[in-house]
C-alpha cells in the first residue's frame, strides 16, 4: 500500500475492548498517545467490564455517516487505526485506508476479513484448502448444495457468518434436523446485535483445533504464539472449549501450521495489525476455520507475555516505536488454560470447592463467577465458559499442570448444580 506517512498523533483503538483495553496502558508506557474510536455509545454487554474511558483522552463515537468519522479522526494526525476487537473490526478496515494508508490491510479485501464465507472464496482463491461450506439464506439452497457436494446425511456445522466465538454456532450430527435449525437461527440476533440474514452450512471436519496469533507489518507477518485447543461434547453441545495450551515454537504442528497461516494471512489482505487464526489440522492437513483482524480476546496477552514474554500488544508498540520484531517466539514454561464446564443448568451450590484452585501448584491465574445461589447455565459455548470462569496453569513441569487440571475437574464433580 502506498499513501501518506502516519502522523505522530495518537494510535486509535476501535472499540478498545476485551484484549483491545491492553493497548493503553501498552501504549502510554512507551510514549505513544491513545484515543478510541467507538462503534456506540456504549459497549455490547459482553465487552462492558474490560471497558475503562477514562485511559482515553479523546473518545470518538461513530454515529453512522462515516465521513464525518473520518474527518474527525483525521484531525488527530494518527499513527495507526487499529480494532481492539472484533466488533470494531469493520469500522477500523473502512477508516484505516482513509487515514493512514501507509499502515492498513488491503482495502478491498475488507470482508474477507470479517465475513466468514468471503474468508473462505479468498483464500481458496489463494490455492489453500478450505472447509467445504456454502453460505446463504435460502434452505432450499443449502439442500441443493448438500446433494451437490454429497454431504446429505453427513454431520454438519451451522453458523452465523459474521459473528465470533462460539456464538451460534450447531453442529448436526448425520445431518438429522439440519433444516429445522437452519430455519431456526436465520434471523436471530447474534452477540453483535446483528441480524443473522445468512448462514453458513459446512461439511464437519475433525482434527486438531489450534489458535495462531500473528503480528503483521508492512506485509510480512509473524508468529505471536500458537496454542492447541481442547474441545468437548457437552451433551449436545459440539464446541464447548476444555483447555488451550501453549506449544513450543519447535513442536511440529507449529512448522506445519506457519506456512498456510502466513498464507491465509495473505490472501484476506493482512498488511498490518495482529490477527488470531483458527486452524483445524485434518488429516488432509490443515483448513481454515475463522480469521479476527484484531488481537486475541479474553486478555490472552497478558497470559501470553507469561508463557512467552511477549505479545500481540507489544509487538504492535515495539513496531510503532521503532523497535525490531521476532519472525516467531519463544515459549518459556509450559501453561494451559482450563475452562469450567457446567454439566447442566441450575441453580448452584458448593461453590466453595473451587477456592482450593488458587492453591494448586501450577495456578498462576483464575476466575471463578459464581456464588451459592447463582443459576448456571449449562455450557455451550466459549461465552458461557468464561462467565462460568477459567484457570491458568504454568510451571516449569508439565506434569504438574496436568495432575492440577484433573484436580481442578474433580473439583467441579463436587458442585452441586439442580432446582432447589
Amino acid at each position: 500500500m502506498t499513501g501518506a506517512e502516519p502522523g505522530r498523533g495518537p494510535c486509535v483503538i476501535v472499540d478498545p475492548y476485551s484484549s483491545g483495553a491492553l493497548f493503553a496502558q501498552a501504549l502510554r508506557a512507551e510514549g505513544v498517545p491513545v484515543a478510541a474510536l467507538v462503534t456506540g455509545p456504549n459497549p455490547l454487554a459482553a465487552y462492558a467490564s474490560s471497558y475503562r474511558p477514562a485511559d482515553f483522552p479523546d473518545v470518538i463515537v461513530h454515529e453512522g455517516d462515516l465521513d464525518k468519522t473520518v474527518r474527525r479522526v483525521r484531525e488527530l494526525a494518527p499513527r495507526c487505526v487499529i480494532a481492539g476487537c472484533e466488533s470494531g473490526v469493520e469500522l477500523a478496515e473502512q477508516i484505516a485506508p482513509r487515514v493512514v494508508p501507509a499502515r492498513c490491510n488491503v482495502p478491498e479485501l475488507a470482508g474477507a476479513r470479517r465475513d466468514k464465507s468471503l474468508m473462505a472464496v479468498a483464500v481458496r482463491a489463494a490455492g489453500l484448502s478450505v472447509i467445504p461450506q456454502i453460505c446463504t439464506g435460502d434452505v432450499e439452497e443449502a439442500a441443493a448444495w448438500l446433494d451437490r457436494a454429497g454431504l446429505t446425511g453427513s454431520d454438519l456445522v451451522i453458523k452465523p457468518p459474521k459473528s465470533a466465538s462460539t456464538d451460534g454456532v450447531i453442529k448436526v450430527p448425520g445431518g438429522s434436523g439440519w433444516r429445522e435449525v437452519f430455519t431456526g437461527q436465520l434471523g436471530r440476533v447474534n452477540q453483535f446485535c446483528e441480524r443473522d440474514e445468512r448462514l453458513l452450512v459446512q461439511k464437519f471436519v475433525t482434527g486438531t483445533e489450534y489458535v495462531v496469533d500473528t503480528f503483521s507489518h508492512d506485509g510480512q507477518h509473524s508468529l505471536v504464539d500458537v496454542c492447541a485447543y481442547g474441545k468437548t461434547d457437552n451433551g449436545p453441545h459440539m464446541a464447548v472449549y476444555d483447555t488451550m495450551r501453549w506449544l513450543p515454537p519447535g513442536d511440529p504442528a507449529v512448522t506445519a501450521l506457519a506456512g498456510y497461516v502466513h498464507g491465509v494471512l495473505g490472501a484476506v489482505g493482512m498488511r498490518f495489525g495482529s490477527a488470531h487464526v483458527e486452524v483445524m489440522d485434518t488429516a488432509d492437513g490443515p483448513v481454515l476455520i475463522e480469521l479476527g483482524a484484531r488481537p486475541h480476546g479474553g486478555g490472552q496477552p497478558q497470559f501470553n507475555r507469561n508463557a512467552t514474554g511477549d505479545s500481540q500488544i507489544d509487538r504492535t508498540v515495539r513496531w510503532l516505536t521503532g523497535g525490531e520484531l521476532p519472525q516467531s517466539y519463544e515459549l518459556l514454561t509450559h501453561q494451559t488454560c482450563v475452562f469450567h464446564i457446567a454439566p447442566r443448568s441450575g441453580t448452584v451450590r458448593g461453590t466453595g470447592v473451587l477456592d482450593a484452585i488458587p492453591r494448586l501448584a501450577s495456578h498462576h491465574f483464575s476466575v471463578q463467577a459464581l456464588s451459592d445461589g447463582d443459576y448456571v447455565p449449562v455450557t455451550r459455548d466459549l461465552v458461557d465458559s468464561l462467565n462460568f470462569g477459567f484457570a491458568i496453569l504454568a510451571h516449569s513441569d508439565a506434569g504438574q499442570i496436568e495432575r492440577d487440571y484433573r484436580a481442578i475437574r474433580a473439583l467441579e464433580q463436587r458442585l452441586v448444580i439442580g432446582e432447589w
